[in-house]
């Protein structure tokens, strides 16, 4: 599997829910905070990546119910490699940007020091 094809593939082919989260944090918008999208990460790719809070935002839609093993063992792999793994609901992201945004700027701890 080439890695970066596939990381290229996936920021193209985002959903309305990753793409509303991409235009809300994208070049530090959200906190003065770096994020990456599609970030392999072991044998994963982490939605989004905030390196320096060493944060994990994961959008959850459709193909993830019924496998909550999956994402169980999944979050706990990028947990050992020492990121928190945050979870919303595509739905959640879509009418809720605001609550998504502070949440995870608690998580971080934000005054706007993430540069």
């Amino acid at each position: 599997m080439d890695r970066i094809a596939t990381a290229r593939r996936l920021r193209r082919d985002q959903t309305l829910a990753e793409r509303t989260f991409w235009a809300m944090v994208r070049n530090r918008r959200l906190g003065g905070f770096r994020f990456l999208r599609q970030h392999p990460i072991d044998r994963y790719f982490a939605d989004f990546v905030c390196q320096r809070g060493r944060l994990i935002v994961e959008l959850d839609g459709v193909a993830h119910e019924g496998r909550e093993a999956y994402d169980a063992q999944r979050t706990e792999t990028l947990r050992r490699f020492g990121y928190r793994v945050l979870r919303f609901p595509n739905t959640r992201v879509l009418t809720d940007p605001g609550g998504v945004a502070d949440e995870i700027l608690a998580a971080l701890g934000a005054t706007g020091s993430g540069t």
